[in-house]
């Protein structure tokens, strides 16, 4: 059997199963969690927040009066930066949860991020995790997201699940139970972030769009919204460590994917992606040349 025709069955494999495939390698098991307070501070909303004693876990809400973020003590060029988080059940509707990179403190207006965050929603209808990633922002009055939404295959707000951000000189790719779930290549320094960025979690009220649109807000009569984390992994490299530093390995070769790891992410994206911004015809792609280059 040729080569090309193994890995062709391997990818229709892959797409028709309905089980979790195994990618061969589980970053999220490899490495040591942090304590909360090591490794971050309150942002904002102190008096929504709440560290368990062993600063194992973290839990976060949004009411009326305030939501919560939290922001890592140091900034990174380059890590794996993982959490574990259960999401709240029901109506969540105008809501976010985000565990996510960004220098737009230290770059207001002008600035690099790279997102994962959880789409409120109403009752019967699944979350939508979007990922994201910015380069030096809305400098010019235009937010040039791009955007990849999956619909999960399984409950998030069930168990606690682990989602991840693996962030090197090369490439941003994002994990999910340590399938990968999107690859975001650097094509030019143009379309990608090396600034230093800090990590964050957060919640807060975005019913202007975060569900269908806006055209579902956030509902205070279901307060408090609550988002709980724990096993933080983070494992970076700042602006002052030494040259031979080197984040967390994204695959077992230290960089890229596997072909392993490229047929589960082949399965993650057939099944659950729901949205493409490099597919999507109303976009600018003038804006993303990424999309086609």
């Amino acid at each position: 059997m040729s080569l090309a025709l193994l890995i062709s069955l391997l990818l229709l494999s892959f797409h028709l199963s309905t089980a979790q495939p195994n990618p061969g390698y589980y970053p999220s098991y490899r490495f040591k969690s942090s304590q909360f307070y090591r490794a971050f501070n309150n942002l904002w909303g102190p008096q929504h927040q709440s560290v368990t004693g062993d600063q194992s876990s973290v839990t976060i809400w949004l009411d009326r009066n305030s939501g919560s973020g939290f922001k890592s003590r140091h900034p990174f060029i380059s890590g794996y930066f993982g959490a574990s988080i259960k999401l709240q059940p029901g109506y969540t509707a105008g809501v976010i949860t985000a565990f996510y990179l960004s220098n737009n403190q230290a770059h207001p207006g002008f600035h690099d991020e790279v997102d994962i965050e959880f789409l409120g929603t109403t009752p019967g209808k699944p979350y939508t995790l979007q990922t994201n990633v910015y380069i030096r922002g809305s400098g010019d009055g235009r937010i040039i997201g791009r955007e990849m939404k999956f619909h999960l295959w399984f409950d998030p707000t069930a168990a606690f699940h682990n989602y991840a951000i693996s962030w090197s000189p090369y490439e941003i790719i994002f994990f999910v139970d340590d399938i990968p779930i999107r690859r975001y290549p650097k094509k030019s320094a143009n379309t990608f972030p090396l600034r230093p960025m800090w990590l964050y979690g957060s919640i807060w009220d975005a019913s202007s769009w975060a569900t269908d649109n806006g055209k579902y807000k956030a509902d205070y009569r279901y307060q408090p919204f609550v988002a709980r984390f724990t096993k933080f992994i983070v494992r970076g490299c700042s602006p002052w460590s030494p040259r031979r530093c080197r984040g967390a390995p994204s695959s077992p070769s230290g960089g890229g994917l596997s072909n392993r790891q490229y047929m589960a992410m082949h399965w993650a994206q057939s099944r659950y992606m729901v949205y493409n911004y490099c597919r999507d015809p109303k976009r600018d792609h003038s804006l993303t040349p990424e999309c086609w280059s």
